[in-house]
This record gives structure tokens, sequence and C-alpha cells, in this order.
């Protein structure tokens, strides 16, 4: 199945999302979501980009779109709100901590993975569970290591 390598991925959030294999495409090891009229008009293999990226798998890792990680956040994924400061540093790449989450969706246990998300309900990125997340705990130890945040395309430019 084309689509194994996202599915798998969407999976360790602990929501189901039924993708229609016919339609996604890949090409390159990258995935896009076409819809039926999009599909009948593609009869090239040699496109450069079609409908919605859903990520792309290298050396044998899947890599998110934030189109696919935004998908999540509106179906009930596992995911954490943290507070205004949290967000700006986790967007910067800094790990979080225990006292910086609002509040908690889903099953959110160790070595899983958790959509972050802000105030607003924006998706930022995702991290792993690595700490304890019960309100409880208010230590300086880490919780949630950034796997991947919005602003990692603008820390890869050089100027």
């Amino acid at each position: 199945m084309k689509a194994k390598a996202v599915t798998n991925f969407v999976a360790t959030f602990g929501v189901d999302i039924i993708l229609n294999p016919d339609l996604i495409v890949e090409k390159n090891g990258r995935f896009y979501m076409v819809d039926a009229v999009l599909r009948s008009l593609m009869v090239r293999a040699d496109f450069f980009y079609a409908g919605l990226f859903l990520g792309k798998v290298k050396e044998g890792k899947f890599f998110p779109s934030f189109n696919l990680l935004s998908m999540l956040a509106k179906k009930n994924a596992n995911r954490i709100v943290v507070d205004r400061k949290a967000a700006w540093l986790f967007i910067c790449g800094r790990p979080l901590f225990a006292k910086s989450v609002v509040r908690v969706f889903g099953s959110v246990k160790k070595n899983t993975n958790v959509l972050v998300l802000n105030e607003f309900g924006e998706c930022l990125g995702f991290g792993r569970i690595v700490g304890d997340l019960s309100p409880k705990v208010y230590s300086d130890e880490v919780a949630v290591r950034n796997v991947s945040d919005v602003g990692d395309f603008l820390r890869r430019e050089r100027f």
C-alpha cells in the first residue's frame, strides 16, 4: 500500500484517519493527497507537485508536512496546549517543560508522539513525550522533546 508510511505515522498520535489509497500519489518518496478529479487528470507521472503534500520518506523515516499535522489536530489526535512563552520557545526549537502545558487531550504516555498547539489552537509542530506531563509537576525537567516545529524552515535559511 502506497500510503503505509503515512498511516503508520498517523497511528502514533492515537487517531485513525481513513486515507483512500487511490487518492494518495507517491513520487520520489513524497506523498500527496489528490481528489478524484485531479487524479483523473494525472495521466503523466512527471508532475512536480499535486494536491495536498502529506510528507516524505527519507532513509526509511517519514517526515510529515504541516498540512498533515494540522489535519491530525482537527481529528482529536494526542495533543497538548502550551502557554504563550512555551509556544515561542518551542517554535525556536526548544523542548517543553510540564509547567508550560495548559491542557492535555488524548492519551499522553511517555515515549509517544504528541501535537503541540498554542492557545489559539494552531499546530506548532510535534514532539515526543519524555517526562511527566501531570499538572502537579512544576519542575524544570523536560517533558516533551521537540521533533519538528514551524520554525524549522527559518532556522535552515542562511542569510
